[in-house]
């Protein structure tokens, strides 16, 4: 007696041509796009670039002496600058757009189990690098700014020219924003079988070293900034390590699960 090997299959019957592949490929890629060019105009509509610049460059500016402001050394840089603010804002805002974006892409060829996992990682991992900006922005700035003014010497004039001042900050956004991907880093690891819980457990030592040397390296040359990254890329690493545990036990395939329950 014959048996169909897509009897059990999942995804059997939702084979499509390559060329479909690449049509929806491309429509999923047009809607991403179209998200980002509606948030930009928005942005640029209401609050408007310029608004959008001071609200980033207010870290800064609050820790500068009283009446001092920023400089742009370029003929063009006063218009461009806080375009590429808006533009960079619009990134940022329509990100949950453009993972769904993917997300759809990817779904239709993934098993019940693998959605499970998936599904859950690219939603904490835009909401995780979100909270990694804002931490940045609120926290990070307020004191290292305050800290490198005081550092300057007296006869030097803070004033920070506005593109490289947007260079730095993107740079820290980015730093901390992956950074706060932690967890997902550490589930996604234990997940696939290249490390054990158990043995992330045991790592705890060598990531809190290393942990120390990524923040020394990505904070601004002040303790404070240091400290507080630190101890959240910490307090992340052992978020990851409960939440692997639980991925592992709720996403497993049904091979897998018959196989934990055989004696």
């Amino acid at each position: 007696m014959s048996v169909d090997p897509h009897q059990n299959d999942e995804l059997a019957g939702t084979e499509q041509p390559f060329v479909s592949h690449l049509i929806e490929l491309r429509d999923r890629l047009l809607k991403s796009v179209y998200g980002i060019a509606a948030a930009f105009a928005l942005l640029c509509f209401y609050p408007g670039p310029t608004h959008l610049y001071d609200l980033l460059a207010q870290p800064l500016v609050e820790a500068l002496p009283l009446g001092t402001k920023l400089i742009a050394v370029g003929i063009v840089t006063p218009f461009l600058i806080p375009l590429k603010v808006a533009l960079l804002a619009a990134l940022g805002v329509s990100l949950p757009w453009v993972l769904y974006q993917i997300w759809a892409f990817v779904a239709p060829g993934l098993y019940n189990h693998e959605k499970k996992l998936v599904l859950p990682l690219v939603v904490s991992s835009s909401l995780l690098f979100y909270v990694g900006v804002a931490f940045c922005y609120f926290i990070v700035f307020k004191t290292a700014f305050a800290a490198i003014v005081k550092a300057s010497p007296g006869t030097v004039i803070v004033s920070p020219d506005i593109e490289a001042y947007l260079n730095f900050v993107v740079t820290m956004f980015l730093a901390f924003g992956v950074t706060f991907e932690v967890p997902v880093a550490v589930v996604v690891l234990a997940r696939m079988r290249v490390v054990s819980v158990a043995q992330l457990k045991q790592w705890r030592s060598y990531f809190l070293v290393g942990a120390a040397a990524v923040s020394g390296i990505v904070t601004p040359p002040d303790p404070t900034s240091m400290i507080a990254l630190l101890i959240p890329m910490y307090l992340l690493y052992e978020v990851g390590i409960l939440a692997a545990a639980m991925f592992i036990k709720h996403t497993q395939a049904p091979a897998e699960d018959e196989k934990a329950t055989q004696p």
